[in-house]
């Protein structure tokens, strides 16, 4: 059985934690910010955990 290959689109968008969570960038900061509030646009900084929904997807991209 060969290896199983990292999904590499999946790679650049996700990130793992040490304690096993998936970690996704929120949309809306790429373009049209100028009429996006500050405080918009902070929130939209941070990262957020992965919905429930897509987790088992996820994971098997990422080969975990």
């Amino acid at each position: 059985m060969p290896k199983m290959k990292t999904h590499r689109g999946a790679k650049k968008r996700y990130k793992v934690t040490g304690t096993g969570k998936i970690m996704r960038r929120k949309a809306g900061k790429n373009h049209i910010l100028e009429k996006k509030s500050a405080k918009q646009k902070r929130r939209l900084s941070k990262e957020a955990v992965l919905a429930p929904g897509e987790h088992d997807r996820v994971r098997r991209q990422l080969g975990i």
